[in-house]
């Protein structure tokens, strides 16, 4: 039963990516932790997979419709694309599975990944919850007007790809943010431009997985991954009718919660 949940909550996660360019990648660890039964760590690796390849699909149709900016996406992931390698290929082998034990709790890398994962979550939340109005201060005509800032978007760039690497999620919820404030983007611009960042950021952060040979179970990955297609090509055509602002703050609440629920239940009533 909980795997048939797991694979409509896949379609809900390609939905929110489809709409608000971000947000649903998020949601793809604890979906494959507590209702698919797949490895914390592991599940990071599936993750880069799922949310990699559904924002290719996302960003195909943002591309034909003139909506990606090249230029963002190329300075953003300069940094973005090397540090979200190293950390998949050389940090996350090299973290050991016993690490420290606090208040009789033993932190395990498995654990580390998803308090890391709920706390980031938090964050991710926060954002949501107050992003609305941040995102409607730009529009074209700032944008043509306000100058490009590169320190920003490089800097924004390098930290997705370290959480990327580490987390196993796009960072949507930064590169949003960056692309408004920092590339001076418009928002519906943002977004494809977003997804193309994310494709690509994941995409490269499973070939480190790859590299140091991480068993896939493909059959699996890729059935799951078809429920996310299924999602994002909905949500693409939905967001031409649904302004993804007005979904960040609900959907920043339930990140809220599911990150709530994942600190309470792995630190507090661990068995």
């Amino acid at each position: 039963m909980s795997q048939l949940i797991g694979y409509f909550a896949a379609i809900f996660i390609g939905l929110s990516l489809g709409i608000m360019g971000g947000g649903g990648s998020i949601l793809t660890v604890p979906v494959l932790v507590y209702l698919m039964g797949v490895n914390p760590v592991l599940s990071t690796a599936y993750s880069l997979f799922v949310v990699g390849s559904t924002s290719v699909v996302g960003a195909s149709g943002y591309f034909r419709k003139g909506l990606v900016s090249m230029k963002t996406a190329v300075v953003f992931l300069l940094p973005s694309l090397l540090a979200v390698f190293a950390v998949r290929k050389l940090l996350m082998p090299a973290i050991p599975q016993e690490l420290f034990t606090v208040a009789g709790i033993a932190f395990t890398k498995d654990l580390l990944v998803l308090v890391a994962f709920a706390a980031l979550m938090v964050v991710a939340a926060a954002s949501m919850i107050r992003s609305k109005q941040a995102e409607e201060v730009l529009d074209e005509e700032l944008h043509h007007r306000h100058a490009f800032n590169y320190p920003l978007v490089l800097g924004i760039g390098l930290a997705v790809g370290l959480l990327t690497g580490f987390v196993g999620a796009g960072g949507g919820f930064l590169i949003i943010p960056a692309l408004v404030l920092g590339a001076r983007l418009p928002m519906k611009l943002a977004v494809g431009t977003s997804l193309a960042i994310i494709a690509l950021n994941s995409l490269i952060g499973f070939t480190g997985d790859l590299s140091v040979g991480t068993p896939i179970a493909w059959g699996f990955l890729l059935g799951f991954l078809a429920f996310a297609l299924v999602g994002i090509v909905l949500g693409t055509y939905l967001s031409r009718f649904i302004p993804g602002a007005r979904l960040k703050p609900a959907f920043g609440w339930f990140t809220l919660a599911m990150g709530t629920f994942i600190l309470l239940r792995e630190l507090v009533f661990t068995p």
